[in-house]
């Protein structure tokens, strides 16, 4: 009976630490803070009043963590879909390549020069600090989303160059112990391989699910959002086990899956999402566990690691990264704030666990330094996130919490039904219904602003942000999405060059 009261007393703990930690997104939007830092510095905090918290092994951590990222990638690549991922595709790849290689060779010059670390070490840190973590950026922000190219590339940056970092950690560790040009050569062949395959599995994956949701019938509403967390996590594990990138599998195959239509659809979004915050808060708290606060100052690591998370901010990013940003298309603005919102998360300190697993040297000074870094991060950085966005004039929407929904269910996928949001500056911005060139088998049947339903009759005036559901005659071949979206604009001449990417 004894052992049933201390079993209930830790479920009740568990169960009052995931509510804290739910509510500290609120108090992360007060104070400007994002919560993951709550949650990471929480932990660390705990781990030292409490000892026996940090008794998870090395290992024990990257299997949950590795698992919470696959998660958090596939919700992240069905956030973005393939419709926004085309529109800065090119940018996207670049930068999450091109980015990543050239933030982990200065971190690492850094490292070894004024750091004295040795070139594998010093490589390790830079590896590790090069990925990005929008997440972090989007929980400081709130309610307010990024409109256009740069929240794109910000939310894509981090989904490419997570799988990047990763990559590029194992063939660094595997060419640990060859030298000179065969050390490279490994390096090279291993993470082109790591590349490719994820690639391969990711969109074969993808596509494979998409065939799976829509011709497979289950007999419950509840099997369909696990159907497809059970398939992700296959997606993964194929590329894995055929020695690719699993991250960027999911990831890729959740791009596939954005927009795509499907049976519950929408419920395997909901719940993706919210197994995605939960995985982020999982990550954080794991992490944050395998730390002690009280021994940065005495080891070196906080004066290291505020060294490192300076130099990132502050010269790095905006300077290196800012080059290879350079062709891309974007206002003098957008650019800085991307710039700028290139904060670390939970991969940069997952990646430090490879330092004990791989046996490196000075490896408790590497983790630790890479935690300070990642602290400083999300709390500076991210703190000024929502000033610097102002500054930068970067065009966001306040998305407002929707808790009721009105819907209508079908038995078979309803044709010529969608689903369109009025942008600013397109032809239905400001005109009536009346006005609109609709044709004769077209009609809007419903409009929804601001969580109030308005009557469809002809002199009703629409607006940008008005989410309108359209019916079309299937057989006419009518398509009225033009209607709601915002023509292309050239980029001024002194930030987008014809070539951009």
């Amino acid at each position: 009976m004894n052992d049933v009261v201390t079993f209930g007393w830790l479920v009740g703990a568990v169960g009052l630490a995931v509510t804290a930690a739910v509510l500290s997104n609120r108090l992360g939007e007060r104070i400007r803070v994002p919560a993951p830092a709550l949650f990471l510095i929480g932990a660390a905090i705990a781990s030292d009043l409490v000892p026996g918290l940090n008794a998870l092994s090395t290992t024990t951590v990257q299997r949950i963590v590795t698992v919470a990222l696959a998660v958090i990638l596939f919700d992240g690549g069905m956030h973005i879909g393939w419709r926004r991922f085309r529109s800065a595709a090119a940018a996207v790849v670049w930068v999450g390549v091109a980015g990543t290689l050239v933030t982990a060779g200065a971190v690492a010059l850094l490292a070894h020069y004024a750091l004295g670390f040795g070139w594998l070490a010093a490589s390790l840190i830079g590896t590790a600090l090069a990925p990005t973590d929008p997440a972090v950026v989007f929980s400081v922000l709130g309610r307010r989303e990024i409109i256009g190219r740069s929240g794109v590339i910000l939310e894509g940056e981090s989904g490419a160059n997570d799988p990047v970092g990763i990559a590029l950690m194992v063939a660094l560790l595997g060419a640990s112990g060859l030298s000179g040009a065969q050390a490279v050569g490994h390096g090279v062949v291993e993470f082109a391989m790591q590349m490719v395959v994820g690639v391969a599995v990711g969109v074969g994956g993808g596509f494979a699910l998409l065939w799976f949701m829509r011709r497979i019938a289950l007999p419950s509403e509840g099997l369909y959002p696990l159907r497809t967390l059970a398939c992700a996590l296959l997606v993964y594990s194929a590329a894995t086990v055929a020695h690719g990138s699993g991250f960027l599998a999911v990831f890729i195959a959740g791009i596939v899956l954005g927009d795509a239509r499907a049976p519950y659809k929408r419920e395997v979004e909901r719940f993706h999402a919210s197994l995605a915050s939960l995985s982020e808060i999982v990550a954080f708290v794991v992490l944050g566990l395998t730390v002690s606060l009280e021994r940065l100052p005495r080891s070196g690591a906080l004066r290291d690691g505020l060294l490192l998370a300076v130099a990132l901010a502050f010269v790095i990013r905006p300077v290196l990264v800012g080059i290879v940003l350079a062709p891309v298309r974007l206002r003098r603005g957008e650019r800085a704030f991307v710039l700028w919102s290139g904060l670390k998360g939970a991969v940069p300190v997952l990646l430090g666990t490879f330092a004990f697993t791989g046996n490196v040297p000075a490896a408790q000074r590497i983790y630790e330094i890479i935690f300070v870094v990642v602290t400083f991060s999300v709390v500076v950085q991210g703190g000024l996130v929502p000033l610097v966005a102002r500054w930068c004039h970067v065009p966001m929407r306040v998305v407002e919490p929707e808790p009721w929904s009105l819907s209508m269910r079908f038995q078979h996928e309803p044709e010529g039904l969608h689903h369109y949001r009025v942008e600013s500056g397109s032809p239905a911005d400001g005109s009536a219904i009346g006005d609109l060139a609709l044709g004769e088998e077209v009609w809007i049947s419903l409009i929804n602003r601001g969580g109030k339903a308005l009557q469809v009759r002809p002199d009703t005036g629409l607006k940008a942000g008005d989410d309108v559901l359209v019916l079309a005659d299937p057989d006419d071949g009518a398509d009225p999405a033009d209607l709601f979206r915002a023509p292309s604009r050239p980029a001024p001449p002194e930030s987008s060059p014809p070539d951009g990417a």
